[in-house]
């Protein structure tokens, strides 16, 4: 009886360490398993160099969602990003979303300037939008004399 007492506590312990171990690896990854809070808005870039799904979107500094997809439309060849806000951030019809980087060679988000017009319903599209600054280019001109 002692050694079957013994061997349930074993596993008992067993199990909650793995459970454990999920916990940590779902929330150190970022996964997220129910992503159903918040709606998702379009925007449209010329280039979006560097920005990746996952990146944050920041309106006065404060993170308030996500990129949640990138593609290229055929029609247009410009670069269709969506992102998810939470359903308290409300964006108006003429907010500017830019592509910015966090410090010198960091990871690109996107930061949101507010305005003062109509609110793009769920499903909308931003239409005011500032493309990444390319540094590769910039440094480029500047070494072989195209930049004035």
């Amino acid at each position: 009886m002692q050694k079957y007492s013994q061997e349930f506590s074993v596993g008992v312990f067993v199990l909650i360490g793995l459970l454990c171990l999920g916990y940590l690896t779902i929330k150190l990854g970022k996964l997220e398993m129910f992503s159903g809070n918040g709606y998702n808005i379009q925007a449209r870039f010329t280039s979006v160099a560097g920005l990746k799904v996952g990146a944050g979107i920041e309106i006065a500094g404060v993170s308030v969602g996500k990129v949640t997809k990138i593609a290229l439309d055929q029609t247009t060849y410009t670069a269709e990003v969506t992102l998810q806000l939470p359903p308290e951030v409300v964006l108006s019809n003429d907010a500017i979303a830019s592509i910015k980087t966090s410090g010198l060679i960091g990871d690109k988000y996107i930061s949101i300037s507010l305005g003062n017009g109509n609110p793009i319903p769920p499903g909308g599209q931003l239409t005011e939008t500032e493309s990444s600054v390319d540094i590769e280019s910039l440094i480029s001109k500047v070494i072989f004399g195209g930049a004035k």
